[in-house]
């Protein structure tokens, strides 16, 4: 169950910033490859997150590293940014006809 979550983490969160994992890579300083980010939202790999992985693929995600935590399955840490709101940065796009 743990798997599914981290892949539904990433994918979500990749759509929600509207970035790659190149771009997520590059939000973690190149601490999580981008072939790992693009293996994980896809499916392999989510049950051998490590504790130093979690960390970074929260920077590469931008969410707190609890939210990573418990998906990936691994044990809560004491994390500053735990109140920290990650939701969706959503545009209103009004059809009304007017540019």
């Amino acid at each position: 169950m743990a798997d599914n979550d981290l892949q539904r983490l990433v994918q979500r969160r990749l759509l929600e910033l509207d970035a790659t994992a190149d771009e997520a890579s590059r939000r973690s300083r190149w601490a999580i490859a981008p072939e790992t980010i693009t293996r994980i939202a896809s499916g392999g790999h989510s049950g051998l997150i490590s504790e130093r992985l979690a960390g970074a693929l929260a920077h590469a995600l931008d969410v707190p590293e609890n939210r990573v935590r418990r998906a990936a399955g691994l044990p809560l840490v004491e994390d500053a940014r735990a109140d920290v709101r990650t939701g969706p940065h959503l545009r209103v796009v009004r059809d009304d006809g007017r540019m």
